[in-house]
């Protein structure tokens, strides 16, 4: 009997089902960094979603009045709320955004227009059928479309969605490398379980999606609280967009900062793995901290279990440096705090002298490779 991990659900409720192979399970990522177009379809359907809202109301009052006429376009590509998958791109930029949605495959335009269309009670406007074509015009309309939507609706606050991507990041990261995709995926979409090759979360629309060994990207969204969202490409991995805020769109006033990371990990362990940009020792670490070498000791044992560090002896002294993870973890929050030294009055650790941490052992993958380990 195939081992379950989740929980039960009614056999009777509409269940989305992903299909995947065992060598799928190793192809399992996190999405390092937020995708700008991603982020803003998720907020453009919490602000047309049908339904009294009342904590929303405001958000949405205010971001419907901003929007300016040419953010419009947008609604003429996606009918009754259904996009073509062409838009669903995955780039840690706008420009790269836009760009790899222009250089969509007319065939693809074509197909995906007439899929969402198809139920349309009125027919798709002029413009729209000029993209299959590649008038240069029509784009143009697509892309200052969602340049304008994108300005109005998350550009105020993404930084502070940048912010929420990493904190998240970080700690479904941790979780991955030490207990496996197979335990992650259920944590992610209450109610929903793996077991048998399949990952099944009732409640959303009932579909059945094979990986067939293209893996599976997850991309958490702060503006949305409802079901998953999937999109799946004809090629590339299949892209699973998940609540993962408060309900409430982020706001670019909320108090945030690069000390996402300490509110993950706890303040005293992300400053030890900030000074590990070179080999530390206990004692070495425990005059810089200001706390003593047991307490360092008991941080470090904590770090290792996860995976961020490792500890070897040399002479009579006990080293630790930083892994993969570790690094890959670390630096955003470093290039962050680097790049706005005096954000709230504060600056970041200056690096001992010496060579950086190099791949983690295994052959983990490179630092800032925005892979991470997995155990199948």
């Amino acid at each position: 009997m195939a081992r379950w991990r989740g929980h039960p659900y009614d056999p009777g409720s509409a269940v989305l089902r992903i299909h995947f192979t065992p060598e799928d399970f190793g192809l399992v990522r996190l999405a390092p960094r937020p995708a700008p177009l991603q982020e803003l379809h998720a907020a453009l359907l919490t602000l047309t979603r049908p339904g009294p809202a009342p904590l929303l109301d405001r958000w949405r009052r205010r971001t419907l009045s901003a929007l300016p006429p040419a953010a419009v376009p947008l609604a003429d590509l996606a009918p009754g709320g259904r996009a073509p998958v062409f838009l669903d791109v995955v780039a840690d930029s706008l420009a790269e955004s836009v760009e790899r949605v222009r250089a969509a495959p007319s065939a693809l335009v074509t197909a995906e227009l007439a899929r969402v269309y198809a139920p349309a009670p009125a027919p798709a406007p002029a413009w729209v059928h000029e993209l299959p074509r590649g008038d240069a015009g029509a784009w143009r309309l697509v892309e200052r479309a969602q340049r304008a939507a994108f300005d109005t609706v998350v550009g105020p606050a993404w930084e502070r969605v940048r912010e929420l991507h990493h904190a998240e990041f970080v700690r479904q990261a941790v979780r991955l490398a030490e207990d496996g995709a197979a335990a992650l995926l259920p944590g992610l979409l209450p109610g929903s379980r793996t077991g048998d090759g399949r990952w099944e979360v009732p409640g959303a629309a009932a579909r059945e999606v094979r990986l067939g060994g293209r893996g599976l990207l997850l991309l958490p969204t702060f503006h949305w609280s409802g079901g998953p969202l999937l999109s799946d490409p004809p090629d590339g991995p299949v892209v699973l967009t998940y609540p993962a805020g408060t309900g409430l769109p982020p706001q670019p006033d909320e108090v945030a900062g690069p000390e996402a990371l300490a509110r993950v990990l706890g303040g005293t362990r992300a400053e030890l793995l900030h000074l590990l940009a070179a080999d530390g020792s206990t004692g070495g670490l425990a005059r810089r901290l200001g706390v003593s070498g047991a307490t360092v000791s008991a941080h470090t044992a904590a770090l290792r279990a996860a995976g961020l560090i490792t500890t070897e002896r040399a002479g009579k002294a006990v080293l630790h440096r930083r892994t993969a993870l570790g690094e890959l973890l670390v630096r955003p929050a470093a290039e962050e705090l680097r790049s706005e030294p005096d954000r709230q009055g504060r600056r970041g650790p200056e690096p001992e002298p010496g060579p950086g941490p190099g791949p983690g052992p295994g052959g983990g993958p490179a630092p800032g490779s925005g892979e991470v380990p997995v155990r199948r």
